[in-house]
């Protein structure tokens, strides 16, 4: 697992137990993505450009495939990501569409990885 410097970040903010808590709710490997369970992963896509979601606790991590592993991009309270669909007036129904379509939530994973 890699984890960019804001996704790093985003960790070691949070409480040691909760870190560890949400590491072991996150075991995943690259060939694990072929068959996730869709009430705990989502997958959000646009322009060519696939990230995947893992529901952890009260966690949102955002992750993609890469040559190395699992790379982490975000990881984000649940509140955070509804209150950012909250705030851009999209349904609350269909997330992970939502999410592909909305140009600020790739901004934000844009600017993770200038900062990896």
């Amino acid at each position: 697992m890699i984890f960019n410097t804001i996704s790093a970040a985003e960790m070691a903010a949070l409480p040691k137990e909760l870190q560890l808590d949400l590491l072991a709710d996150f075991q995943l490997m690259p060939d694990d993505l072929k068959n996730l369970d869709a009430s705990r992963f989502g997958h959000v896509q646009r322009d060519g450009r696939s990230l995947y979601r893992c529901r952890a606790k009260d966690y949102r991590i955002y992750f993609e495939k890469h040559p190395d592993g699992i790379r982490v991009h975000r990881v984000l309270h649940k509140n955070t990501i509804r209150d950012f669909l909250f705030r851009s007036n999209l349904p609350m129904d269909q997330e992970d569409a939502q999410l592909s379509g909305a140009g600020g939530f790739w901004k934000m994973i844009e600017e993770a990885e200038k900062k990896a």
